[in-house]
């Protein structure tokens, strides 16, 4: 008689966090375990059951602070464990993983898994820190597995003595892995029905920018802690100072300067100045990978930044900051460069001599790259073939589907 699936609840604070960052796992993983997703529903949860094929919970969930709902929401887990008995609950950010793991611990789920993807706590001061932190504590407290998502997130997790419990990192890093073979320019030519070569030339004729340029990418939110402010900064001292009028910065993603304004010589340069080259937000990234030379991404923090993995897949080599996950996948001088971390171990910005140190390392390493072609043809040579080698995303996927069997199993 065939022996009755194992079941698995996997469990995020909004329902397209299952979708963008772990596309296709929780259809693999069905294929081994009897699945359920949970998320608070933004519009999306239906579409996600029905792409990923599990059954999606609705659990509604405040993303700031607020001990009325987040007491609701932790009740609404509880009543989902007590309904499902899963063997095992795996949640994978931060205020999700608080209330489910809380919740988890009451309703008696066996195997209780935080992944962590990312501290939030880094960066912020005072009691907002203080409250971060125990909030980290007390989700790691009341799981009986902690996984980082990166070494970084290990080390911190230590260092910061958020808990004392076993760390392991699974297979490199990364909950989802990449899809190497659609983030690849040959499947984004094939997509757009011509070649790799066209295609780069195509998109850069629809921007207006010339076939020589020098073009650095940079793909994400466009706000403060991205960087953002440092990277308009090297952008002029290039264009203006030094007088190099064909490099341009292409820019990918809303501007969402709400959420962390930038200073106002900043915006109107990254708004107006002609070196600058404004895309939006759009769906497939890959045409605008395809046309650039170099990513440039000097985040202030990430938990395991998708854009690095995506854009080495892409055979571009990669500008990042010394921090959590960016700092794995770029090894210096192979793949891309490494350039000073932003902020220190609270969360205040690194300056030299009163000036903030990782935004001159960032001018004067895109300066190199301008300097260097042969250089940054060597590292665009290495980048997707250290992406297939250690972030595939089938591998990653194989890696926790052991994981878990291996926990079931102990």
């Amino acid at each position: 008689m065939k022996s009755k699936r194992k079941k698995l609840i996997r469990i995020t604070t909004v329902d397209f966090a299952q979708s963008d960052y772990m596309k296709g796992q929780n259809r693999y993983m069905n294929q081994y375990f009897d699945v359920i997703g949970a998320a608070s529903d933004t519009g999306k949860l239906a579409q996600v059951e029905r792409d990923e094929g599990v059954r999606m919970v609705n659990v509604p969930m405040d993303r700031k602070i607020n001990p009325l709902a987040d007491l609701k929401s932790m009740r609404q887990f509880y009543k989902l464990f007590r309904e499902v008995k899963p063997d095992i609950i795996n949640s994978n950010s931060p205020k999700s993983s608080l209330l489910s793991m809380i919740a988890g611990w009451l309703a008696h789920v066996p195997i209780r898994i935080y992944t962590v993807t990312g501290l939030r706590y880094q960066g912020a001061h005072g009691l907002l820190r203080w409250l971060l932190i125990n909030s980290e504590r007390v989700a790691c407290h009341f799981a009986n597995h902690v996984v980082p998502e990166s070494q970084g997130v290990l080390h911190c997790l230590k260092q910061e003595h958020i808990t004392h419990k076993p760390l392991k990192v699974i297979w490199n890093g990364n909950i989802n892995g990449v899809n190497t073979e659609h983030w690849s320019l040959a499947d984004a030519a094939k997509d757009y029905g011509t070649t790799a070569d066209k295609l780069k030339s195509d998109v850069r004729r629809k921007l207006n920018i010339e076939q020589d340029d020098i073009v650095f990418v940079f793909v994400g939110r466009i706000v403060h802690d991205k960087g953002m402010n440092e990277l308009a900064e090297a952008m002029r001292r290039l264009t203006t100072v030094d007088g190099l009028k064909k490099v341009k910065l292409l820019l990918v993603g809303d501007f969402e300067t709400k959420y962390g304004p930038l200073k106002p010589e900043n915006d109107d340069f990254l708004h107006n100045d002609k070196s600058v080259v404004y895309a939006g937000y759009v769906d497939d990234v890959r045409p605008y990978l395809a046309a650039a030379d170099a990513l440039a991404f000097p985040s202030y923090r990430e938990g395991f930044p998708n854009v690095v993995l995506q854009a080495g897949a892409m055979g571009l080599p990669s500008i990042v900051t010394d921090i959590n996950g960016a700092n794995e996948v770029i090894r210096d001088g192979i793949n891309g460069k490494i350039i000073a971390a932003p902020l220190d171990r609270k969360g205040n910005l690194v300056t030299s001599n009163g000036k903030p140190l990782m935004g001159n390392a960032l001018y004067e390493t895109m300066k190199w790259f301008v300097a260097h072609p042969s250089e940054v043809a060597r590292m665009a040579g290495n980048a997707r073939r250290i992406i297939t080698e250690r972030y595939e995303q089938r591998d990653v996927w194989k890696a926790w589907k052991e994981y878990y069997q291996g926990l079931l199993e102990g």
